[in-house]
């Protein structure tokens, strides 16, 4: 039996159990979703979107799903504390694929701003959902897509109003917690409208022994001359898989910065598709890497200049040691008419031995004639002048290896525009290429 039929199996039986616990805003296109996906089933490597990755083994075993939406006994405030010296944050957490209930002794929001669990502001602000849940999510172009609309039942839901600035930054938590292998579906909804400003920080961590496999789709919704960050920092275990999926449209004169960064995982497969659709936008989109072991990630991105005078700069950079493979395909797409396009696309590696393997595939496609537009890729080794220098002036082999590492990721680090975590993420990146424990300090949970 293909890994597809259990699923289509599972949600004909129980498609009313999945809506009675959800809301009417998540419930609208799952129909639709489940006729997409039985259409397509999960993408295989013949898709050169996927070409690197090999979707459905990883669904193929037998997986718990929370449907009944159990809670778990766990108050993630007492047992998570954030140890990122003088970063004061808004701090909430999803366990699994819900929104935890607890209360936020940290939230501090401004007048108007939402920031809950999608279900329950589905049912408070049914038109909000109405006219953002899904639009940018197409179902019918991505199987993984239409998986994760089929079963997601909750989120997140961030709304930030006309011209509201949100001074202190937001972070969310993403906690595995489970007893047996467990498949999750989160959702997340971020719309900042006109002139709005915030920024947040999605942490995902494991804190079971356990296999975990995660679907997560994220749309977001920037307007005109609003600024929007959106740090991601996954830290669990080998056991864990996660596919996410993130889709982006920024109006004119918006400026937004993506910045995703692997420190610990098991197989990760990340897709962002940023569409600038109003004059004047600007994307910095970045990525970093580090896996050692038998580890895999694949970062797959598009950004779609659709309308003249938008800027794009897009940086990713890799460490692969051991037996790790790395994919990075990236594609810049400069639509006619989009003059005066700017855009600047680099992909640096490092395989640390000969057993890593990294496949990179850069593209331009451009249909307008005044754009300044370049794009490159590297594969390649440690410096081995540089090596001999640095012994040569005492430093330890090992030692050396590390600085040239740091170094080499560092400039990702430095697109960071929040200055404690930005420290926070040296320390942690010295720590993992020391091969020390990542955990921080005074963290329970953490694995």
């Amino acid at each position: 039996m293909k890994a597809e039929q259990q699923y289509i199996d599972l949600f004909t039986q129980c498609e009313a159990l999945i809506c009675r616990h959800s809301a009417e805003g998540l419930n609208a296109p799952r129909a639709k979703a489940f006729a997409d996906f039985e259409r397509l089933g999960f993408p295989t490597r013949k898709q050169e979107k996927y070409k690197y990755t090999e979707v459905g083994k990883y669904f193929a075993p037998d997986f718990g799903l929370n449907l009944n939406r159990l809670e778990f006994p766990v108050n993630p405030y007492e047992v998570f504390k954030c140890d990122v010296p003088n970063m004061s944050t808004s701090l909430y957490f999803v366990i699994n694929d819900s929104f935890d209930k607890h209360d936020h002794p940290s939230a501090q929001l401004p007048e108007g701003v939402l920031f809950g669990s999608l279900k329950e502001l589905a049912v408070q602000h049914p038109d909000l959902i109405k006219n953002h849940y899904g639009k940018l999510a197409d179902t019918s172009k991505d199987g993984l897509t239409a998986f994760n609309t089929m079963f997601a039942q909750d989120g997140v839901l961030m709304y930030v109003p006309k011209n509201v600035v949100i001074e202190k930054p937001i972070q969310l938590v993403n906690i595995l917690r489970a007893d047996v292998d467990t498949l999750s579906n989160r959702r997340l909804l971020i719309i900042l409208e006109e002139g709005a400003q915030a920024k947040l920080l999605v942490c995902d961590h494991a804190m079971d022994n356990v296999n975990f496999l995660s679907t997560q789709v994220t749309e977001v919704f920037v307007g005109e001359n609003a600024y929007f960050d959106l740090y991601e920092l996954e830290e669990t275990h080998n056991s864990t898989v996660r596919f996410s999926q993130l889709f982006v449209e920024q109006q004119a004169g918006s400026n937004v910065l993506l910045n995703g960064m692997t420190l610990h995982n098991g197989t990760t497969r990340n897709t962002t598709e940023v569409q600038l659709v109003g004059r004047g936008a600007e994307i910095s989109l970045c990525g970093m890497a580090i896996a050692d072991k038998n580890e895999q990630i694949d970062n797959h991105t598009t950004i779609d200049h659709k309308v003249p005078d938008c800027t794009s700069n897009e940086l990713f950079k890799y460490v692969l040691d051991d037996q790790a493979v790395g994919a990075f395909a990236g594609k810049v797409l400069v639509r006619e008419g989009a003059q005066h396009t700017s855009s600047q696309q680099t992909n640096r590696n490092i395989c640390a031995t000969r057993e890593a393997r990294m496949y990179t595939q850069p593209q331009l496609e451009i249909y307008a004639d005044d754009v300044k537009c370049s794009h490159g890729a590297t594969v390649g080794q440690l410096d081995e002048n540089a090596l001999f220098y640095m012994q040569q002036r005492g430093i330890p082999l090992k030692e050396a290896r590390l600085l040239l590492m740091f170094a080499f990721v560092n400039e990702v680090i430095d697109y960071i525009r929040m200055d404690a975590l930005k420290d926070r993420l040296h320390r942690l990146v010295e720590k993992r290429f020391r091969g020390e424990l990542n955990k921080c300090q005074g963290c329970a949970i953490c694995k």
